[in-house]
Parts: structure tokens; C-alpha cells; sequence
């Protein structure tokens, strides 16, 4: 336990939650300022948000302050299924309107290029397995091998996280295979799950009392952190170091994370489209 509580100390925020309401003291803290541009994707993950968010309508654009630090393309859906050329050219006109911001992309990887890698302060790549087996099991496509090369090509050239969902049951067991691979670039990012009940079929593998453990979280975080620089969410580490401020650390094994959302939403204002 107190090796468990010294690697606790040790956890830093990611730092691509630097500039972000959720590591304040902002009350209902909203997410970085994004600029959405699809739904679609080419992979069809079972834990997706992003196929229940096209039962609504969606409009492409940037949600957000006008003043922003930090811009993040995006959260939805695939941004790289538009190609390089309107990519660059959208992440352009971005630093013309605000100047000096930080642009973060969120990529499945598989069309990522170097081109694309240098004009991002951020590249967040998520890498959900650690084989190609388990991979195509999650994402129903055969990619594994092509996003590894791409982390690796990243990581070369811009700040590389490599962001991985926990889910109980159906990945736990690859998460070391993954922060190997992980360990080429700068930060190793392990989420939390979020469950849409629509997505029936993660719901009927998934390990329901495990995902809803902070305590199994935390573990597996602790535990990654020998292999990779291993970061967790900025808001789920800072309401965890307020927690215990009223209890011991091993009393985390009571606490539960409410895992279920109705519907992934955009809790911004829309701007305007480029």
C-alpha cells in the first residue's frame, strides 16, 4: 500500500488537461474549446460514443470561447476521414483567428501523416489493444499494425499521448502489452469507460463491478506505471486527491464511479464553421 500511495504522489496531470476547466475550481467545468468536423469513422469500436451521437443532429464547426488556450480536433468521430489537405488547412485558419493557441487532435491514427503530426502541439492516438487479435475484436477492422508505426512516426515529431480506455473484461489484460508500445511516446493516457447502454454489445462482455471500482482503476494505473509515463484524466485525478483529504487511501476500495451516460454532448456553444 505505501508503494501504491507513492506512485499516487507521483501521477502528473496530462498535458493535454493543462488549460482546462476540469482541473480548476470552476463549477460543472466544461472541456477544451473544440472544432468538430465528422461523426463518421473508419473503425467501429463496441464502446463508441460516437455512433450514438449520430442519432442527433450534428453541425460541424468550433464550440467554444472566443479566447481559447487550447483548441481540440475533435471529439467526435474520425477528423483525418477528410484528409490531410483540409485538415492542415483547418488547423491553419484556427491559428489565424487566435494566434498562438495550443491545438490538440484526437486520431484513431490509421491516416495519420507527418504532415499532419507537424502542424499539432498534441497528438493523442487511441490504441484500445495490445495485439492485433484483440484489436480487430474491439474495432472490427485490421489496423493494429499500421497505428503502432503511426505512434511510433509521431512520436518523432510532436507530443505524443497514447490514449487507452479501460474497459474490464474485454482489455485489462493487454494493458501492459499496450504501455510497451505506449512507452515510445511521451505520455500514456488510460481513461475510464464511459457506458451508453445503446451499446449493447460492450454491455453484454463488459466487467460491470470492475468498471464501476475506482480502486481496479487506480490499480491498473499504478501498476503501468513501471512500464510507461502513464497519466490518468486531470478531473478524475483532482477529484481524487479531494476525496482524500477525508478518507485513507485504502478506503478507495468502498468508492464506486457512476459509469452510465444518457447521450455524449457538446456542453459548448457553437461559433462558426471554417
Amino acid at each position: 500500500m505505501s508503494r501504491f500511495l507513492k506512485n499516487f504522489k507521483n501521477l502528473k496531470y496530462p498535458l493535454h488537461c493543462e488549460n482546462c476547466e476540469g482541473i480548476s475550481d470552476v463549477e460543472n467545468p466544461r472541456h477544451h474549446p473544440s472544432y468538430e468536423i465528422t461523426l463518421e469513422c473508419n473503425l467501429d469500436c463496441i464502446f463508441c460514443y460516437s455512433r450514438i451521437a449520430r442519432e442527433r443532429p450534428f453541425k460541424k464547426g468550433y464550440y467554444g470561447d472566443m479566447d481559447p488556450k487550447v483548441i481540440t480536433i475533435s471529439q467526435f468521430g474520425e477528423p483525418l476521414l477528410v484528409g490531410e489537405k483540409e485538415i492542415v488547412r483547418i488547423v491553419r485558419e484556427l491559428r489565424n483567428i487566435f494566434g498562438n493557441v495550443r491545438l490538440d487532435l484526437q486520431t484513431n491514427g490509421i491516416l495519420l501523416t507527418e504532415k499532419i503530426c507537424e502542424n499539432f502541439d498534441i497528438v493523442m492516438i487511441s490504441l484500445n489493444a495490445g495485439s492485433k487479435e484483440r484489436y480487430f475484436q474491439i474495432k472490427k477492422r485490421d489496423f493494429f499494425e499500421t497505428v503502432v508505426e503511426k505512434i511510433k512516426m509521431s512520436s518523432k515529431i510532436t507530443h505524443t499521448i497514447v490514449r487507452t480506455i479501460f474497459i474490464p473484461g474485454i482489455n485489462d489484460d493487454e494493458l501492459p502489452k499496450i504501455a510497451e508500445i505506449a512507452n515510445s511516446a511521451d505520455e500514456f493516457f488510460l481513461q475510464p469507460i464511459s457506458v451508453y447502454i445503446k451499446n449493447k454489445e460492450l454491455l453484454e462482455k463488459l466487467d460491470l463491478v470492475r468498471t464501476e471500482s475506482i480502486a481496479e482503476f487506480l490499480k491498473f494505473a499504478l501498476k503501468l506505471l513501471d512500464i510507461a509515463p502513464t497519466r490518468i484524466p486531470g478531473c478524475f485525478l483532482l477529484n481524487l486527491k479531494r476525496v482524500l483529504k477525508d478518507i485513507e487511501f485504502e478506503d478507495l476500495k468502498f468508492l464506486k464511479r457512476d459509469v452510465f451516460a444518457e447521450f455524449p454532448e457538446i456542453r459548448r456553444d457553437w461559433r462558426f464553421k471554417i
